[in-house]
Order: C-alpha cells, then structure tokens, then sequence
C-alpha cells in the first residue's frame, strides 16, 4: 500500500510516517518504478506498536532502540522493562510536583478567600498573587 492508504489505515498522517523513517522507527519503504513508497501489511503491527509506545511517553529515540533490538533477533523484554521503570519514575515525580503545585495555588486561594482591594500597594497588581 502506499503512504497515504498506509496513513488512513494507521490513524496517521502521511508526513507522520516520514518523520517515523527519518527517525529510524519505520525501516525505508519499498519503491515503486515510479518513486511511491510502498509498504507490506506487517508494517501495521510495527506502528501499532510505535503508537503503544509513545501512548506510555517513550520517545521515538527509546522507541527505535527498542526496535533495533528486535530487528537484531534479540527479545527486548528487558530493556522495555528498564525503560518503563524510568518511565515510572518520572511519572511519579510530575505526579510529586503537581501535589507541590496544588499545595501552592490551594494556599494562594485561601489567602485570597476574602478579597480586599483597598489593601493593595499602589502599583501593585494584586497582592494574592
């Protein structure tokens, strides 16, 4: 099939899955004699498992790696399970911050619980925030 049939089968666009073989994560396709890309069905399942990949916030680049690996004849269960352990991680911190961040605005809300404008500096543009 060709990168446009490609592209409305997979959800994507066709610029999508040049940017997928730019970055290594699709093998180059096939051409035809007249230039057209032409890719095999088995390249449904590679980005199905491209778009599982970046559905859990891997980056192309950990993608590829993890596709290299295969390609290679090597099972990357555990370098998939590496990398979902950082994933874990920085989720867990982002998690952390956004309890900072509402710990910081809830305080800021209950400073502002009764609005007092006469009580702003001259200048200032409010003295809750």
């Amino acid at each position: 099939m060709r990168i446009g049939e490609l592209a409305q089968v997979a959800g994507a666009t066709a610029k999508t899955l040049r940017v997928y073989e730019d970055q290594g994560v699709l093998l180059p396709a096939a051409r035809t004699a007249t230039g057209y890309r032409h890719y095999g069905p088995e390249i449904l399942a590679r980005l199905d498992f491209i778009h599982r990949g970046q559905a859990a916030g891997l980056t192309l680049a950990q993608i590829r790696q993890i596709l290299q690996i295969r390609d290679s004849g090597t099972a990357p269960c555990d370098h998939v399970r590496e990398l979902l352990d950082i994933r874990l991680a920085e989720v867990d911190e982002q998690i952390a911050e956004l309890g900072r961040l509402r710990e910081t605005i809830g305080q800021l809300r209950t400073a502002a619980e009764h609005v007092q404008p006469e009580t702003c500096q001259a200048g200032a543009v409010c003295a809750y925030l």
